[in-house]
């Protein structure tokens, strides 16, 4: 569970949202948004997941359907099925770039660029956006890497959980872990920067309290926002990996752990190593204008050029990257999850050619991204699925398992086979407080974003057709879900009334 929720969002966006959102008032309202909202989310989806495996359902609209006994709940699931097969797509894009950058580094190919303006040009050459005339990279050198990238995914996808997923994150993690601890030392023990700024300015930067932000609401719904991004939460992924469980099996206590340990990750190392480095080497206010230009700068333009002035910058910079590339290959093979289950379990199909249909549909939709990069689809797809998606997913679930299936039904639940016994405080958040809190960031996202992303305001000009085919595609697989859930409910003769058989042994599905 650990490598599915450790991604490229603890090491790239927490650092870069907690800077550009008030330092320590950021973490305040982090703290308090993964007290009300993410863990009691972890302990909704690995409940309403474990459920779901008693009756051998690993999707989302299954474990619905074992809630709500009503036949809108299979097709309210679909929102579980779409939003896992889209941020795959795009987020193994970009997996593609760190694989890219891990042997840039081992070339050294970008060194000679030691400016945030060059190697903000060389990303970009590498993206194949802008000027094709200024451009040092091939054409054919994202599509390459893109492809490669999803060949690794989709191997390992097609391996199963336990011999391919697993065993990843078995290797992946350690990696991850010491490249991490490795970089965090070297960048707190940097001395001070051509300003005098140190690494203690840099800390400072990120965690000292600016007390006036805590009133903000556009503080509240960015630390929330990344409660979502670091801990899978909305995603599918959790739950499908959690129909594998038992009722003697513990989610209570692992829900918690599963959250230390991203926590670790994200606060402990992601928070000390690219601000902090930017800090010293181009002080608290480059660094904040660095922040403020997005976290795909600061980790494939700043860090690049922070290599460039250190000792054995090729190996920490092939560190650098590689840990991104481990992060987000633990987190991109998790979320076909309960895709694969879906077609495994309602249509019998063997593992091996769903993971390589799956695969096909990504590589073609995944060279729109490339080659469309520059008229925002893929921000377009990250906004709809990737961000406003998890909470809806999110909200979805806390209603039907929590309210539709009863506080005490879900609180006995998550109990079964407990290690621990979860302070009571904690059944009223989840029944009051977690809803109420998802309801305001769907309601203030709504008027903030959503409209004005739905009517295109923000679009650039002549980039609108891009744009609305992108939305088309969205739309054409949710349809394309809808359609294959009614034949598989017929296929298999279930009664929406009724529910569905429970299996001998819970937990174990055909989709392992």
């Amino acid at each position: 569970m650990a490598g599915n929720a450790v991604g490229l969002g603890n090491f790239l966006r927490f650092p870069v949202q907690a800077a550009s959102n008030g330092g320590g008032s950021f973490m305040v309202t982090y703290f308090i948004a993964l007290l009300l909202l993410g863990i009691p989310l972890i302990w909704i989806e690995w409940g309403i997941g474990r459920n779901g495996g008693r009756y051998r359902k690993g999707h989302i609209p299954g474990m619905f359907a074992a809630v709500w006994r009503h036949p809108a709940a299979k097709y309210v699931g679909v929102v579980g099925m779409v939003i896992p097969l889209v941020v795959m797509i795009y987020y193994t894009y970009i997996e593609s770039w760190t694989l890219a950058f891990t042997w840039f580094s081992l070339t050294g190919d970008y060194f000679g660029h030691t400016t945030q303006e060059q190697m903000t040009g060389y990303l970009q050459s590498f993206q194949g956006v802008g000027d094709p005339a200024t451009r040092v990279h091939a054409w054919y050198t994202p599509y390459g890497f893109f492809l490669f990238t999803l060949c690794i995914n989709i191997w390992v996808i097609s391996r199963g959980i336990a011999g391919g997923i697993e065993r990843l994150a078995r290797i992946g993690m350690p990696i991850l872990f010491l490249f991490a601890a490795i970089l965090a030392v070297v960048v707190l023990t940097l001395p001070p920067g051509p300003d005098g700024a140190t690494v203690a300015d840099g800390l400072q930067f990120i965690y000292n309290p600016d007390l006036s932000r805590i009133g903000d609401p556009s503080v509240w719904l960015a630390s929330a926002g990344q409660i979502f991004f670091t801990l899978s939460v909305g995603m599918g992924s959790l739950q499908a990996y959690a129909s594998y469980l038992s009722t003697k099996d513990d989610i209570a206590l692992n829900g918690i752990a599963t959250a230390a340990t991203n926590e670790t990750a994200e606060v402990l190392l992601g928070g000390s190593i690219a601000i902090p480095a930017a800090v010293v080497f181009f002080g608290v206010t480059g660094a904040m204008a660095i922040a403020q230009s997005g976290s795909f700068n600061l980790g494939f333009a700043t860090m690049p050029v922070v290599f460039q002035q250190l000792p054995a910058g090729n190996v920490l910079g092939a560190m650098w990257f590689g840990l991104l590339f481990f992060a987000g290959i633990t987190s991109s093979v998790a979320m076909l999850t309960p895709v694969m289950a879906f077609f495994r379990e309602e249509f019998g199909l063997r593992r091996e050619p769903v993971a390589y249909t799956l695969g096909g549909l990504a590589l073609l939709f995944g060279l729109m991204h490339i080659g469309w990069l520059e008229h925002g689809v893929l921000d377009e797809w990250d906004y709809w699925a990737g961000t406003f998606g998890l909470v809806v997913l999110a909200m979805l679930e806390t209603i039907i398992f929590v309210w539709v299936f009863k506080p005490e039904n879900a609180w006995r639940s998550i109990h079964q086979g407990a290690d621990i016994r979860i302070p009571r405080i904690f059944k009223v958040i989840m029944t009051f407080v977690t809803p109420v809190y998802l309801l305001f960031i769907l309601t203030w996202w709504g008027w903030q974003d959503a409209l004005p992303i739905l009517r295109m305001e923000r679009v650039t000009p002549g980039s609108e057709p891009y744009v609305l085919i992108s939305r088309l595609v969205i739309v054409a697989f949710a349809i394309s879900f809808i359609v294959l859930i009614r034949i598989a409910w017929k296929r298999n003769g279930y009664d929406d009334r009724k529910g569905f058989t429970e299996v001998e042994v819970p937990g174990i599905g055909v989709n392992a």
